[in-house]
């Protein structure tokens, strides 16, 4: 997210079920060797900068080659204003784009390089070539993927900070009361760790929106920054990915895209052969 903008601000929204759409995941043994979880640099948590927008590292992924990606928010390599929610038509910067990982930033720096990669698909720039109209899927649908350059992949592993996990991909949602966690990093935060690990509950999901979005409140709320983050699923499967703040009817909650449901669009729309998530290294925890 810009940091001079706010979260993606959205009222309300009913999205349409992706029928027939499938996700999977990859354990850790199958993807490139993992740099350990206690020094890696570039992990789920990470910030994540694209021409001047901070966004929040969510999951780790691999392809049938066996490159490595990491995911964030679409909207953090689009071009134009905080209120632009349709994916469909927003702008977005090209792929290709150059993208760092960095972190100790604030509002007047993007902190220290601890790699580099490239924007190799957003569900934005997909939607908008391929003529996706349907209103739900463009609203909820924003999901990207950068590559992680060869020189820096031994710097990567895949385990959730402070939680551990993911354990596989969440398929049916959540409902009222789950508990959910996420780790954000943004540097509003000013560096102060213990803010970072974030748990809290689900308001139940919407059954008109068919389980693309996600509604919760967590403590501390997702602050800009955060956009992109994971959110894990009280046994430790990966849930859902930070896009929205709820402005009505529910203020101060946050919404998750559904990761099933944008991996899936990824798989079939990305070009990118084998694509699959990758398993944390360390086992989920939730205990505080």
């Amino acid at each position: 997210m810009r940091l001079s903008r706010t979260l993606l601000a959205t009222a309300s929204a009913t999205v349409l079920a992706a029928a027939g759409l499938s996700a999977t995941s990859a354990t850790a043994e199958a993807a490139p060797q993992w740099a350990p979880a206690d020094t890696a640099t570039i992990t789920p948590g990470t910030q994540m900068y694209t021409d001047g927008a901070q966004c929040t590292a969510n999951f780790v992924f691999t392809d049938g080659a066996g490159a490595v990606y990491v995911g964030y928010a679409a909207h953090c390599a689009g071009t134009g204003a905080a209120t632009d929610t349709d994916g469909c038509v927003a702008d977005s910067l090209p792929l290709g784009t150059r993208v760092r990982f960095a972190e100790g930033g604030n509002l007047a720096s993007e902190g220290t390089t601890l790699g580099e990669g490239t924007l190799a698909y957003s569900s934005w720039d997909t939607m908008d070539r391929i003529g996706t109209t349907d209103a739900d899927t463009c609203a909820y649908n924003d999901f990207a993927l950068v590559k992680v350059d060869a020189d820096d992949v031994a710097e990567v592993n895949p385990s959730i900070p402070f939680w551990g996990g993911p354990a596989g991909i969440d398929t049916d949602g959540t409902t009222a009361g789950d508990r959910v966690f996420s780790y954000g990093n943004s540097s509003l935060r000013a560096g102060l760790e213990p803010l970072s690990p974030k748990t809290g509950v689900s308001l139940g999901d919407d059954a008109a929106d068919g389980g693309w979005s996600h509604p919760l409140y967590t403590v501390t709320p997702g602050v800009p920054g955060d956009s992109g983050s994971a959110f894990l699923s009280q046994d430790g499967q990966a849930v859902g990915t930070l896009s929205t703040l709820g402005l009505a009817p529910l203020p101060a909650s946050n919404n998750i895209g559904d990761l099933s449901r944008e991996l899936a669009f990824a798989q079939q729309n990305s070009g990118i052969a084998g694509l699959t998530l990758v398993n944390g290294t360390e086992p989920f925890d939730p205990v505080l």
